[in-house]
């Protein structure tokens, strides 16, 4: 995209503030995550140099990515199944404890919704890759949220991580066709990447629905139904997401 400026938040530390004012399309449920809630923000002080955003002409902040260096070796090189929640504790472990981090793991890329649909998130992909490359990674690896689960909340993530489009063979997910296309291989399933609990009280605070039902609900932006269960006064949403493999 053209009159856009790309850099790390180590070089632009002005924006650090302006990184939470930027309007964003994540479903509102999703600032729930207690792990989020108190490691995200760790990021911009502990990893800046892992921190891409990119500004306007008018240098207003239109887009911006969270990536994290951690310890791969540590964990014998595999992957977790609780994906996004542990590979962010994982890496601020490994800075409070000392640990040599030898990968790269994507946290989050957003982009204004008035700049969605124009490639930007692609921009930021390869500005997170050459940020790690820069730094001496060899390898970025990233829990996908795949863009269009939401609209097939009840399918099997299994089913449509590795699901592909009849002509070329590439994903049928658009996010995951994203980072295909830049050179990354699909892995695995990581089916508890993120935990949301709450009372059902809360759950209709945050999504406006009943939750007046014990089963599973569909909530608009899940990429799984919630549980709801108002015996034992509560509602959990596990959400899966893709683990991909980056090489740089």
């Amino acid at each position: 995209m053209e009159n856009l400026t790309v850099t790390t938040l180590a070089e632009r530390p002005e924006l650090r503030s302006a990184l939470w004012e930027m309007p964003h399309s994540w479903p509102a449920f999703m600032d729930h995550d207690l792990v989020a809630n108190a490691l995200v923000g760790l990021i911009a002080e502990e990893f800046p140099e892992h921190v891409v955003v990119a500004t306007d002409a008018d240098g207003v902040l239109v887009a911006r990515g969270h990536s994290v260096p951690f310890s791969f070796a540590k964990r014998q090189g595999r992957l977790p199944d609780r994906g996004w929640d542990e590979v962010l504790l994982w890496a601020v472990t490994d800075r409070r404890y000392g640990e040599t981090p030898d990968t790269v793991s994507a946290i989050e890329i957003a982009v204004h919704p008035e700049l969605q649909g124009r490639g930007l998130s692609g921009l930021m992909l390869g500005a997170m890759r050459d940020a790690a490359r820069e730094r001496g990674f060899a390898e970025v690896v990233a829990p996908v949220r795949p863009s269009g689960k939401h609209l097939e909340p009840e399918a099997s993530m299994q089913e449509y991580a590795f699901r592909v489009r009849e002509q070329g063979g590439l994903p049928y997910d658009p996010w995951l066709r994203v980072h295909v296309r830049a050179g990354a291989t699909i892995e695995k399933v990581a089916p508890a990447s993120m935990t949301i609990s709450g009372s059902p009280a809360q759950w209709r605070e945050w999504t406006g629905l009943p939750f007046d039902a014990t089963g599973e609900v569909l909530v608009p932006g899940a990429l799984a139904p919630v549980r709801c269960d108002l015996a034992g006064g509560y509602a959990v949403y596990v959400e899966p997401t893709v683990w991909v493999r980056h090489g740089l």
